[in-house]
């Protein structure tokens, strides 16, 4: 792991999550990249010809790593821990970190601990039940530029999962506004 993957994963941890109703959205581009209720992976799939994940790391952790909010947002249990890069054509987009409850990978069609380099988006919103809930926005400062974040619980087959998201400083949720531009 590089310097900079190590700064932006110690800054998604420094968020201070909002309720996106108390949140002033950049631009309204911003906006509708942070509230995006289906897949992250299939809307930055859109804006890339190939859409790639860097695997940091992908191990279980103890309960009692959990803080209070992802206790509240989860249970206090063991975790797969999922730490991934997406990368579109290449250029690093979103820094990934998704807290998945030994109990929630239980009786799915996928084995989430096996999903290596595919998005996880894309596997869990190919499951027949699925629906997000609690997001929260945020922004973190590094380096003197704003980058975005949203946090939000997944429930796949009714069981939950919280992922994380930065926005890392190439991704397309910080291009300009162009009218030509039918995707957001």
């Amino acid at each position: 792991m590089n310097q900079s993957t190590a700064l932006y994963l110690s800054a998604l941890r420094q968020v201070e999550w909002q309720d996106p109703k108390h949140f002033s959205f950049p631009t309204p581009r911003a906006k509708i990249w942070l509230l995006e209720q289906g897949s992250l992976s299939r809307l930055l799939e859109s804006y890339c010809q190939a859409l790639s994940v860097d695997l940091l790391h992908n191990k279980a952790i103890d309960g009692q790593q959990l803080n209070w909010q992802e206790v509240s947002l989860l249970t206090q249990e063991q975790c797969l821990l999922r730490k991934v890069v997406l990368k579109g054509d290449g250029q690093a987009w979103v820094l990934g970190r998704t807290l998945i409850p030994q109990s929630s990978m239980q009786g799915q069609d996928f084995d989430l601990s096996d999903q290596g380099e595919i998005p996880l988006g894309l596997t869990v919103f190919s499951a027949s039940n699925v629906k997000r809930d609690a997001l929260q926005v945020g922004a973190v400062d590094i380096d003197g530029q704003t980058l975005l974040a949203r946090r939000s619980r997944l429930w796949m087959n009714h069981k939950p999962m919280l992922v994380a998201e930065l926005f890392l400083p190439t991704a397309p949720i910080y291009t300009k506004e162009n009218a030509s531009d039918d995707r957001g």
